[in-house]
């Protein structure tokens, strides 16, 4: 499976869409001084934008934003959508696209509620820093001392590794890690407890994107609260902002009235994803769901440096950290480019006008893409929330409205940049999808010859069961079951299952001796079961 498509199709981040975005929609520095900062501050250098934002630039930024929703919306075809903005501490647009289903052809307005994949985890690490202020807990408390039961494979990390760590995705874990035994079934506990076997590249001196990581910094923080992650999230920041449509719970999304179902392109034509993704296992990573009017209570609250209704909710001491440079995400390829960094949560960047930006995208496979801009400088946030897999539509109107509130113009095509920077995310998985088998194929040993079972300790057993002249695979605890074609000799194929696998995917499932491997599941070289 390629690097570039898991960035993106679990909850996600891409290293080429953030480039983008860090050209278009970032920036350092400051116009004037932010409410609630020292007067004094204002003259810092590392405040002061290179582009200034005059009088009346946003308004005229919001006078253009609904030409360009309309447009963007129905050139994408995207089933439905939803966007908000804040600015000065007021809702300023908020507004639906589209509908909810294209069964049914509920509408869309800014009280559906989507799920939001990713952006998850920036509200989530609001979740943590308030967590600190309430004490016994910080950035830095080693995840092992609030949760005993958590190992990486070095005892050092182990003992080391920390909530901001795993929130910064620096600690050694690969790629996504734990993310293709989500789809196979395995719970929560489950997957933290197979993160052990996992290599580790250099602690602290890397950056790899985990939704699993992050979930196991979450959990030890609820942990220590005395509850679950789902109910401190709810009582710390949902509950307390009156985001009543929020939930980090499935079954809370799925009992909505008004929530929008994930649809996937097929054959050129949007349909509702069967089944519909269930990120319960990965929640603090990618299982929030929300709407636009709730997501902007949220982002007014973070560009007000954690204030709420006239007191603080978020301590900015405890908020800071997260929305601050702590993880290169994306190294610069020339000496000219612009870095791309990671907070705790949090992307943070620089653009072209010398502001920092603050934002997220998330994306399921299986129909969510969403994104969020924030530009502290000009106290000004754009959230774009929609229910098809990802296709960069929300990544660019943020980008376009970034750019009219910086430049008071487009500065880029967007539309076709982001678009070529998606196209390789819904591209089928396994070096061999697209093709047809051998005309003249060697032919198979008998099927009773394959049959057993085949070990793995990451996961877990492969049952090879043999019924006349027929394979079958069975893997993951609930015995998920996939029917072997024969390709060319020993070498069968199989479709993979859930978010990870792109329609039209297929995986070898190669024999040699008492060796079975499965090339979909050999990212880390762990795709290789033996038998018993």
């Amino acid at each position: 499976m390629s690097t570039l498509r898991r960035m993106l199709l679990g909850p996600v981040a891409m290293a080429t869409v953030l480039i983008l975005a860090i050209a278009g929609c970032g920036g350092d520095g400051a116009d004037s001084t932010r409410a609630g900062a020292p007067s004094s501050s204002a003259v810092l250098p590392n405040r002061i934008a290179g582009v200034p934002i005059p009088d009346g630039r946003i308004d005229d930024a919001l006078g253009e934003l609904d030409r360009l929703a309309e447009d963007l919306f129905a050139s994408s075809r995207v089933p439905g959508m939803a966007v908000a903005v804040v600015h000065g501490g007021k809702v300023v647009y908020s507004k639906g696209f589209g509908v909810r289903n294209v069964v049914t052809d509920e509408k869309v307005d800014p009280d559906t509620v989507f799920q939001l994949a990713s952006l998850s985890k920036p509200v989530g690490a609001t979740v943590v820093a308030r967590r600190i202020a309430a004490g016994g807990v910080e950035w830095d408390t080693p995840v092992h001392r609030l949760l005993p039961s958590f190992a990486l494979a070095d005892p050092y990390v182990t003992e080391h590794v920390t909530i901001g760590d795993l929130y910064a995705h620096r600690s050694g874990l690969p790629d996504h890690a734990g993310d293709l035994l989500e789809d196979l079934g395995y719970d929560r506990g489950q997957i933290l407890d197979r993160l052990r076997l996992l290599p580790l590249g250099t602690f602290r001196d890397s950056y790899e994107y985990t939704n699993f990581g992050l979930t196991a910094a979450a959990v030890a923080v609820a942990t220590a609260a005395g509850t679950d992650w789902e109910t401190l999230s709810a009582q710390t920041i949902y509950g307390p902002l009156g985001m009543n449509s929020t939930s980090s719970r499935y079954t809370d999304f799925v009992s909505r009235a008004n929530r929008a179902e994930g649809h996937v392109l097929i054959e050129g034509k949007y349909e509702p994803a069967n089944p519909q993704r269930q990120p319960d296992a990965q929640s603090p990573a990618g299982g929030v769901s929300s709407s636009v009017t709730d997501m902007a209570k949220w982002m007014t609250m973070v560009l007000a440096d954690g204030s709420a209704g006239g007191s603080v909710l978020v301590p900015s001491e405890d908020l800071l950290p997260a929305i601050s440079p702590q993880a290169v995400s994306a190294p610069p390829k020339t000496p000219d480019a612009r870095a791309g960094f990671y907070g705790f949560g949090f992307n943070v960047s620089d653009s072209a006008a010398g502001r920092v930006v603050l934002g997220h995208s998330g994306a399921f496979g299986l129909g969510a893409a969403t994104a969020f801009t924030l530009i502290p400088s000009a106290d000004v946030g754009i959230v774009t929330l929609t229910n098809a897999a990802p296709i960069g539509v929300p990544e660019t109107l943020n980008a376009e409205f970034a750019d009219l509130v910086q430049f008071g113009e487009v500065q880029q095509d967007w539309r076709t940049l982001y678009r070529t920077a998606f196209q390789p995310l819904g591209a089928p998985a396994g070096s061999l999808a697209g093709k047809q088998p051998p005309a003249d194929p060697a032919p198979a040993r008998p099927a009773a010859a394959y049959a057993g079972t085949y070990d793995n300790a990451y996961y877990g057993p492969a049952t090879i069961s043999a019924t006349d002249q027929f394979l079958t695979l069975t893997l993951g605890p609930n015995n998920m079951t996939f029917p072997l074609k024969h390709w060319n000799g020993d070498t069968f194929v199989f479709t993979p299952p859930g978010e990870n696998a792109p329609h039209g995917s297929v995986s070898q499932a190669r024999f040699d001796g008492d060796k079975l491997t499965l090339e979909y599941y050999d990212t880390e070289h762990l795709g290789v079961f033996t038998r018993r």
